[in-house]
């Protein structure tokens, strides 16, 4: 599995809040819930996106918006309406001055707004927990990305409103296919991290396939090199221009990617994981685990199990 395959098979939502949003204008939201990742289709109507930083976006009917957390934004009918509504951690809704405001504005099964009738409708989904998106897909984003969502915003836009056995199931893995589709399209722009354009390079590009499909390999630069055809101080040079990094750094963000994701799994023990991202004990794999990630994989895995049964 290459490291864009990786990426898009995180996300996994789990009773995922989602919304159908109908407004009419002036309305304007301050988005400040902590979520790690929010998605934004644009149904009918147009919203902009307003980060406290940089210009604001708009979006138009098949547009959808990818905000990176935990920072705050604003979404609103235009960039100058000032803020009505605030959106707290856990969904809370409330006006500036704290009082709620799910009764005054609940409009039937997973729809909430201003007017049924609102020029604007948004399906707004959000990733609440940590272990839902992978770190390193978070890292790879930008705050805020904006791409068409295609069809699957007509098929959640149709299933969201219902009220059926298994449709909380149904509506996450919607959810989740819309995410994909999105950042699969936005991969493949320009804005795409270093580390995925370098993938087109001959050499650098060899390389790094090397380390994704075989990270359990004891590898070395002059290793790499040799079997790149390349002499080490090239490789070593050209692979910090293209990607950021030298390749052994690199190598370990990689293994240790792969490992907190194996950490998920119900059977996995340090030891097993250790083995198979390349590190020669459990000892190694903890100190470089707790020295990346703060955290020893114990405690990483307690977290993600916990996380899992909330």
């Amino acid at each position: 599995m290459d490291q864009l395959a990786a990426l898009l098979d995180g996300p996994r939502a789990r009773g995922a809040f989602l919304l159908r949003c109908i407004l009419d204008p002036p309305w304007s939201m301050r988005i400040q819930d902590e979520a790690p990742l929010a998605v934004t289709a644009v149904v009918r109507g147009k919203a902009w996106v307003v980060l406290d930083e940089g210009e604001p976006v708009r979006l138009l009917p098949g547009d959808v918006a990818i905000n990176r957390g935990p920072e705050p934004y604003i979404v609103a009918d235009d960039p100058g309406t000032e803020p009505q509504i605030v959106i707290h951690p856990g969904q809370h809704c409330t006006t500036l001055d704290g009082e709620s405001l799910y009764q005054a504005m609940d409009l039937g099964v997973r729809t909430w707004g201003n007017d049924l009738d609102g020029e604007t409708v948004l399906l707004t989904g959000v990733y609440s927990m940590q272990g839902e998106v992978s770190r390193r897909l978070l890292e790879a984003l930008p705050p805020l990305l904006v791409q068409p969502g295609g069809p699957i915003i007509s098929l959640l836009g149709t299933e969201i409103v219902k009220d059926e056995p298994g449709q909380e199931a149904v509506l996450d893995r919607l959810l989740d296919l819309l995410l994909i589709a999105v950042l699969r399209a936005w991969f493949a722009t320009y804005e795409a991290p270093a580390w995925y354009r370098a993938m087109s390079d001959p050499i650098v590009g060899k390389a790094m396939r090397m380390l994704h499909n075989n990270p359990a390999h004891p590898w070395t630069v002059a290793a790499l090199a040799a079997e790149v055809g390349v002499s080490r101080a090239s490789l070593a040079r050209r692979f910090t221009e293209l990607v950021g990094e030298p390749p052994m750094a690199f190598l370990t963000d990689w293994r240790l990617a792969l490992a907190a994701d194996l950490l998920r799994e119900p059977d996995a023990t340090v030891g097993s994981v250790a083995r198979k991202v390349g590190y020669g004990s459990p000892f190694a794999l903890s100190a470089a685990f707790k020295r990346v990630r703060g955290v020893s994989p114990q405690e990483y895995r307690a977290g993600a199990v916990a996380g899992a049964a909330m």
